[in-house]
């Protein structure tokens, strides 16, 4: 019953979408009509700048630290209870209920449940990310190998089933985002950090 309450928790809170939010107070724009079409921080820097997708990713790194540790409050007994409360977070930010199931990929989250859950393993999977990131300028590259390196990290640091198996849901959730970067990425046209578009989105 609490891994059911915790993703419950965090999908509610995962629903919550800065990018949308800032997007219609911004710019009185619907973030998810323009650029990639994503409702998060890559998208909002493309298309409203580095302060707006700053800020973006604050809120939605936020919110899933924030799932994390009213879990861990609750469930103090139940180490896995803030990597449940952080899926769901993930999953109500990719498919908001109250934005017709239409949302963001989920990273900013994802890098929030880490440090939350366990700041070692965080900081390895970020560190992962940077690195990446630095070399190739290609931010989905980076979130994508951030998001495979997690239920290794998972397994090598707790040597848990359960744990390691939460691990794969959240590789498996940002590879599912990340399906038309992926392709992207394999055709070489993949837009590399700080190329900024005001194209509305086909």
């Amino acid at each position: 019953m609490f891994r059911l309450v915790c993703i419950i928790i965090g999908y509610f809170l995962g629903c919550f979408q800065t990018a949308y939010i800032i997007g219609k107070k911004v710019q009185k724009i619907d973030i998810r009509n323009y650029g990639s079409g994503n409702a998060g921080t890559t998208n909002v820097i493309r298309i409203m700048g580095w302060k707006v997708g700053i800020i973006t990713f604050i809120g939605d790194f936020l919110k899933a630290v924030i799932a994390v540790f009213i879990c861990k409050l609750i469930f103090p007994d139940c180490p896995e209870a803030g990597l449940y409360a952080g899926l769901g977070t993930i999953i109500g930010h990719n498919w908001p209920v109250f934005l017709k199931f239409k949302g963001g990929k989920g990273i900013a989250a994802t890098m929030g449940t880490l440090l939350a859950f366990d700041y070692r393993l965080g900081l390895i999977c970020i560190t992962i990310m940077a690195l990446v990131l630095i070399i190739s300028r290609i931010v989905s590259l980076g979130s994508i190998i951030m998001s495979i390196s997690i239920p290794i990290c998972l397994y090598l640091f707790y040597n848990d089933l359960e744990i390691t198996f939460l691990g794969v849901l959240f590789t498996i959730s940002a590879i599912l985002r990340h399906r038309d970067n992926i392709r992207r990425l394999f055709k070489g046209q993949e837009t590399k950090l700080g190329q900024r578009t005001n194209e509305k989105y086909q």
